[in-house]
């Protein structure tokens, strides 16, 4: 007896999910969504939700399994979003700050339902945590997982290729040791192709079910391309997806609903640059990574000294509370404002590099090649987004803008959930 209606769980693109769990890669489009959720659902469905299976059916197991899945990621992407924050920002107050924001990011209709987006998060933000943390091993494997979860998980290999990059300076024209440039270059081409083996696997996977039939009349062309990519077809053929294809007035509103996030996504990298052009332009070389802390993990061979949550954070408390004495002395002994001027974000530190460009690339993506509605979702497991928003939040010239931000978050979710579960284009 089924108590729940499936069609309750089936909104937009839920179904492509719920069906693959149910039944396997039957149809070509499918193919456009990766297995990680999938099989997710399907293995706590029915190894551990399966006694409920008589009471609200199979279909709506499978459902509830995505939920549950979903939820749980996002919480653990958030924890893993505040570790990697105070990593990266050296403050435990401006990283809470941007972990609640990430917490109620435009897209959290999406991280709470039967969608990729927490558990590509999860595996993204926790990726670069443990790459940040020395355990390179360990980022490997979770960047590669979230391949497995979302396509754009293959770009998380960008941060891998700028460590190689990154340490082939430092070898030849810091500690000039040219002898380590070969070990540098197979351990980092390697672990790249670590982190595509996922999204290359699926690929073959697609190929040999809808390839390999043998009559030719049968054979789909894109079967017969030079590099037979399947997830390219898909997007291209079904959704339309495709170099400035969706430049068109009728979609107007979609620009207008995509605004906000390339807006702010615009606005953080500008910032950075107009603060820090010279570092950005030489996308930092030259940088003395032993004053960046946890730089030296991307810039350096020399993982000695490897910063950990806590320890990172009990550095930054005792950051804190000399600063705030200094401050007080320097308030009794009425210094001068050039002695109290204040000290530069960690916004603007040569750390954040790698995690702007990897933004800007997937913003230019969303806005010349995806459908451009996407970039709420398509950006919101970027990181820059929230950290340059508590920057915000840290000065009173731009503190407006950031409760501007807030209004957009919230103004979204409420949005979100009422357009999505009337099943009208959100995202």
């Amino acid at each position: 007896m089924v108590l729940l209606p499936s069609k309750f769980f089936c909104l937009g693109l839920l179904v492509y999910f719920i069906r693959i769990a149910e039944c396997g890669y039957e149809y070509e489009q499918s193919y456009a969504f990766l297995p990680l959720l999938p099989i997710s659902m399907s293995l706590i469905a029915n190894k551990v939700l399966h006694p409920l299976v008589p009471i609200i059916g199979h279909r709506a197991l499978l459902a509830l399994s995505g939920y549950v899945i979903s939820n749980i990621a996002f919480v653990l992407a958030a924890l893993y979003f505040y570790r990697l924050s105070v990593l990266v920002l050296k403050d435990p107050e401006a990283a809470m700050q941007a972990s609640a924001l990430f917490c109620f990011n435009p897209a959290s209709i999406f991280y709470s339902s039967i969608y990729s987006e927490s558990l590509y998060a999860l595996f993204s933000i926790g990726g670069v945590y443990f790459l940040m943390s020395g355990a390179n091993l360990l980022s490997v494997l979770w960047l590669a997982l979230s391949g497995s979860a979302r396509s754009n998980g293959v770009l998380n290999a960008g941060y891998l290729c700028f460590q190689s990059m990154r340490q082939l300076y430092d070898a030849i024209f810091v500690r000039n040791r040219p002898r380590m440039v070969l070990h540098i270059l197979i351990a980092g081409a390697l672990r790249c192709f670590c982190v595509f083996i996922p999204f290359l696997a699926f690929q073959s996977f697609g190929y040999y079910n809808l390839c390999g039939g043998d009559d030719p009349v049968m054979v789909r062309t894109w079967c017969k391309a030079r590099i037979p990519l399947l997830y390219s077809f898909i997007q291209s053929h079904y959704w339309g997806v495709g170099f400035l294809r969706y430049f068109q007035v009728k979609q107007l509103p979609n620009f207008l609903l995509a605004t906000p996030i390339l807006s702010l996504a615009v606005a953080s990298i500008c910032s950075y640059v107009k603060s820090e052009p010279n570092k950005f332009l030489a996308l930092g070389f030259g940088t003395d990574y032993n004053e960046e802390g946890c730089a030296r993990l991307l810039f350096s061979q020399d993982e000695s000294k490897v910063p950990t949550f806590a320890a990172s954070k009990r550095e930054n408390q005792n950051l804190r509370k000399r600063s705030k004495k200094i401050s007080a002395l320097d308030a009794d002994a009425n210094t001068s404002p050039v002695d109290n001027a204040p000290v530069k974000s960690r916004y603007y530190s040569v750390i954040m590099l790698p995690f702007l460009l990897h933004m800007g690339f997937m913003a230019t993506t969303a806005f010349l090649v995806m459908h451009v509605q996407v970039a709420t979702r398509f950006l919101s497991a970027s990181p820059p987004l929230y950290w340059f928003a508590s920057d915000l939040m840290g000065s009173l010239k731009t503190r407006r803008w950031a409760y501007l931000i807030w209004v957009y978050s919230v103004a979204y979710i409420l949005l979100g959930s009422l357009l999505f579960s009337n099943f009208y284009p959100f995202t």
